[in-house]
């Protein structure tokens, strides 16, 4: 037992993974909650781009889980464009490596199945195929979707699911907001049945505060992005653990709660300056 609960799942972020005695729980679902450009998409594309090289080499410390599989859910962006994007960021050379590492899972025509945007901005085929395809989905309904793809994943996979900013705004507005707040308690459930670790991505600000701590609520861990400003007409950004269940005495113990963060091309996301919560 003692053994089972020292086990991490690296982030695959070499200046965060030693902090967190290696990573962080398998099982954990993990919000990270950024302003705009603060970092927490870079966090992902870091975590997710060093452990598909880990995965690769077949090395890892006594400990430490690699996921069985890395699964990337996008809902309005291509599979080839975020390929494209993260070897433009940090290194070409990894493109092949990510293409094979990393299961997509693009629903993005559901999502704009149910909107203005014309069929020929983001899907393929015919009228009607297109049309087939749209018949034998279940419902259209986006969370049955999700739930559908989430299911499929096997058991200790890395799951991310970019983002929540898409699917959630709407939804707040609505009354199926209750079905989302049962849905991200479903997924914390079925993290821990099956080992499965998770990404939640969302940008701050979009929602109002209250819907974004019932968010919060749901999962085990929040990541807080946000720039600060350090005076001169300088801005740093800084990453906060605000909240990480099982995780957050030990963290607080050793005074490593807040950090100054970085991006780099050689690196992706980097935390630096730890720094005293006071």
């Amino acid at each position: 037992m003692r053994d089972r609960l020292q086990l991490r799942m690296p982030t695959g972020i070499t200046s965060l993974d030693p902090l967190l005695d290696g990573g962080v729980p398998p099982g954990t679902v993990v919000l990270l909650l950024g302003e705009h450009g603060a970092g927490n998409v870079e966090f992902v594309q870091t975590s997710i781009m060093h452990l598909a090289i880990l995965k690769r080499s077949g090395k890892a410390g006594k400990h430490l889980l690699l996921p069985d599989r890395i699964v990337y859910v996008t809902l309005t962006r291509m599979r080839e464009d975020i390929l494209r994007e993260m070897a433009l960021s940090f290194n070409p050379d990894l493109y092949t490596e990510l293409k094979e590492e990393i299961v997509f899972h693009d629903l993005s025509e559901l999502y704009f199945d149910a909107s203005i945007v014309p069929p020929d901005w983001y899907g393929e085929g015919s009228s009607i195929e297109r049309l087939q395809k749209k018949q034998r989905r279940d419902s259209g309904e986006i969370l049955a979707e999700l739930t559908r793809v989430l299911g499929g994943s096997p058991n200790n996979s890395l799951i991310v699911m970019d983002s929540l900013t898409d699917i959630a705004p709407p939804l707040a507005r609505s009354p199926r907001w209750h079905a989302f707040i049962a849905f991200l308690r479903g997924l914390q459930q079925v993290a821990k049945r099956r080992n499965i670790t998770i990404y939640l991505s969302l940008t701050s600000g979009i929602l109002n505060r209250s819907e974004e701590i019932e968010i919060a609520e749901c999962v085990d861990a929040t990541l807080l992005f946000r720039w600060e400003d350090t005076g001169a007409q300088r801005r740093q950004r800084v990453m906060h653990f605000e909240k990480f269940r099982g995780v957050m005495p030990r963290l607080e113990d050793k005074d490593l709660v807040k950090f100054a963060a970085k991006i780099s091309a050689a690196e992706g996301f980097e935390v630096q300056n730890i720094r005293v919560v006071v």
